[in-house]
């Protein structure tokens, strides 16, 4: 499937009217995704991955308690649910298919119930595939040695101290995987639907980002104030950092939001140098504040005067990390193989 997203031009020229900002500009590549049945010989979110059926598909360690949850494909089962009665309000509750996973669901949670402990949960989870990128597709990343592709998965339950999930990243050459795992573990259920990303081709587009205006110093944000037309905007920085700074949505590189706090660097654990940007996983493809950067083909999702819920098409991907929030991966530039960071804004 090959389809395009295509982000239209600023409301003004950064360059021309901020050209103290030039410098600081940097490369992104916004990933546009939008709900599909991607195979793992495709860059995708929420898609099968080229997983080696010899290599040990990640587990997270940690002991994990909830309440009842479901499983991810209960999860997904709902949504198409929730989407069927959205175009038909008028059709079967559910059908044969809804009502057998429905079904399992439950006879799966009173089989926990009576098997006693250990409890699933408490065991090693299967983690998710979130996010699978060659380069082919986003010659933005910088993979170590003859890598092609990254691999980003996480467990899809909250972690201390923040309540996120905890992430792993994958470098890996495609042409160096034989036979690719045909059935990957599944985590038995989930705590929050939001860490099920639903499938998702990709439809990368460069892009130049600037700074958002909390990183700015004060002679920057004073020019900011002074050169934003009066007509465009009454708070002139609000203006900069929805419509010029940095894109909304999932993307690579770039520059990193900010607003929940103030801009604080991340160094790398192992050569202490200062961290860069490698993948937003975004709750929201745009906001209220930032529809001027919803794609051409996307402008009547956008501007429309509302949805029903659990069908924003500004939610795609379905992901929900925070309150409605982003979560930036931070790499290290000297090595892609340190330890990465992540930071939720």
């Amino acid at each position: 499937m090959v389809f395009l997203r295509t982000t239209p031009p600023r409301p003004v020229d950064v360059a021309v009217i901020f050209p103290e900002l030039v410098p600081l500009a940097r490369a992104a590549t916004r990933l546009h995704p939008r709900p599909g049945a991607p195979l793992v010989g495709d860059s995708s979110v929420g898609g099968p991955l080229l997983w080696p059926a010899e290599e040990p598909w990640p587990h997270c360690g940690a002991v994990h308690r909830v309440s009842r949850s479901k499983s991810p494909a209960a999860i997904r089962l709902d949504r198409r649910r929730r989407a069927r009665l959205d175009r038909d309000p008028h059709g079967p509750d559910y059908t044969p298919e809804e009502r057998g996973i429905h079904e399992r669901d439950n006879a799966r949670f009173m089989e926990r119930l009576d098997s006693g402990p250990p409890w699933p949960e408490e065991m090693p989870m299967p983690m998710i595939p979130v996010a699978q990128l060659y380069v082919r597709d986003v010659p933005l990343l910088r993979p170590p040695g003859q890598a092609d592709m990254l691999q980003v998965l996480w467990c899809p339950y909250d972690h201390e101290p923040f309540a996120t999930p905890a992430t792993t990243l994958f470098w890996r050459c495609a042409a160096a995987v034989g036979d690719v795992l045909a059935v990957p573990p599944q985590p038995y259920e989930v705590n929050r639907d939001g860490y099920v990303p639903e499938p998702c081709h990709l439809a990368p587009e460069a892009i130049t980002e600037y700074p958002h205006s909390l990183e700015l110093g004060p002679e920057m944000r004073l020019m900011v104030g002074d050169r934003v037309d009066d007509r465009d905007a009454d708070y002139p920085e609000q203006f900069y950092d929805g419509n010029l700074a940095n894109a909304p949505g999932w993307k690579v590189g770039g520059w990193p939001p900010w607003g929940r706090t103030d801009p604080a660097p991340r160094h790398c654990s192992v050569c202490e140098v200062q961290m860069v940007p490698l993948l937003t996983i975004a709750t929201f493809e745009w906001d209220y504040g930032t529809r001027g950067w919803a794609p051409y083909e996307d402008e009547a999702d956008a501007y429309a005067a509302g949805h029903r819920a659990d069908q924003n098409p500004a939610q795609p991907t379905k992901v929900e990390v925070g309150s409605g929030d982003s979560m930036q991966l931070y790499v290290c530039p000297t090595s892609p193989e340190h330890p990465h960071a992540d930071r939720i804004q």
